[in-house]
């Protein structure tokens, strides 16, 4: 992984923001829409969340998402599928719990929410994973 893109930072998290900073594993994966793939492509993923007032990073395989929890487009997610295509993503903290929403695609939502020492990422109508922490 690169190094931390947040390690300068003192700002305090946001007001109604969940601590989800570290690096994090999946240790369960239950798949939602049909038949699982084989192998299941998120059993082994790794993720490091990194937080900064209401700025949230998040690093993985080929990848960061650089986001401010601020309910806008503008300061959402934007990244490129590996086909190409732009993916525009809004970002809020809602009751505890971390949600990306696709623009443009109706009722489709990411998660990722505490639940005792566990992070539980689910992902729109495909699967929900539980993580634990590694650091």
């Amino acid at each position: 992984m690169p190094p931390p893109i947040l390690a300068g930072c003192t700002e305090p998290l946001a007001d109604g923001a969940i601590d989800m900073r570290g690096m994090w594993r999946a240790v369960s994966v239950e798949w939602k829409l049909g038949d699982p793939p084989d192998p299941i492509p998120v059993a082994d993923h790794v993720e490091r969340i990194e937080q900064c007032g209401n700025r949230v990073c998040i690093t993985t395989t080929g990848i960061i998402h650089d986001m401010r929890a601020d309910g806008t487009v503008e300061h959402g997610v934007h990244d490129v599928s590996p086909d190409g295509t732009p993916i525009t993503v809004v970002c809020t903290f809602e009751d505890g719990v971390h949600v990306l929403r696709p623009v443009g695609i109706a009722g489709v939502e990411v998660t990722r929410r505490l639940d005792g020492d566990q992070l539980v990422w689910t992902y729109g109508p495909m699967f929900v994973a539980r993580m634990e922490r590694i650091d």
